[in-house]
């Protein structure tokens, strides 16, 4: 059976931490009428959901606020790039006859606002907040390996978050924590995942080797815990 890596998108393939927290700057300054600045956010607002953030800022119906101007807050945000190696490592792992695939919270239509066209061609599939139940449920997680046509035994899920650790768990898959990520290597690490990256060039043909059985063990460079 063909392996399959998977990836969470912010914070693992896209540094976009800059342009998140500034969208939930801009629609909490809509709705509060009075400007808020990414100094005014909680400390933890990257790692917890738009809507608690929004709610402890004070602002009134965050969900429906959310779907009126998260989008064009985002869209207009600046500050998004691809980290360094990914398209090399997403390259490397096709190359090696991996599958490919994003599990992201990020809805559908803000992929192309996102990544770049041809890091959207080098994935196989990818499972958007509309298609399954979000993160820390497995379910997109597996949706992804059926799209593809692999088992939790031979996929990998690498993220950034207690989430996405959470979601590989349930899923059955191999996780790698993305230390350079929204969370941080040391977080991760106190969440128990066992394998932490330490920089995105990491992402290539050698994270087929934390796959059980994926093919014969060589030397991995990366930390384990």
């Amino acid at each position: 059976m063909k392996p399959a890596v998977l990836f969470d998108m912010d914070g693992v393939l896209l540094d976009s931490k800059a342009a998140m927290l500034a969208t939930l700057a801009g629609v909490a300054t809509a709705a509060l009428g009075r400007r808020i600045t990414i100094a005014d956010l909680p400390p933890d607002a990257v790692t917890t959901p738009r809507v608690e953030v929004l709610a402890r800022l004070g602002v009134p119906n965050p969900d429906e606020l959310c779907e009126v101007w998260w989008n064009p807050a985002l869209a207009t945000a600046a500050g998004t790039a691809l980290f360094p190696g990914v398209v090399e490592g997403i390259t490397a792992l096709r190359d090696a006859g991996a599958a490919t695939g994003l599990v992201t919270l990020q809805t559908r239509d803000r992929l192309p606002w996102l990544l770049p066209p041809d890091v959207l061609a080098l994935l196989d599939t990818a499972v958007c907040q509309e298609d399954a139940e979000p993160k820390p449920a497995p379910d997109g997680i597996l949706l992804a390996l059926a799209r593809l046509g692999s088992s939790p035994k031979a996929a990998l899920f690498v993220g950034d978050t207690l989430t996405d650790h959470t979601a590989a768990f349930e899923a059955g898959v191999a996780f790698a924590g993305a230390g350079w990520g929204y969370a941080g290597a040391r977080a991760l690490t106190a969440t128990g995942a066992r394998v932490v990256l330490t920089h995105p060039s990491q992402i290539g043909a050698t994270l087929l080797d934390l796959i059980p059985g994926s093919r014969p063990p060589r030397q991995v460079t990366m930390t384990s815990h």
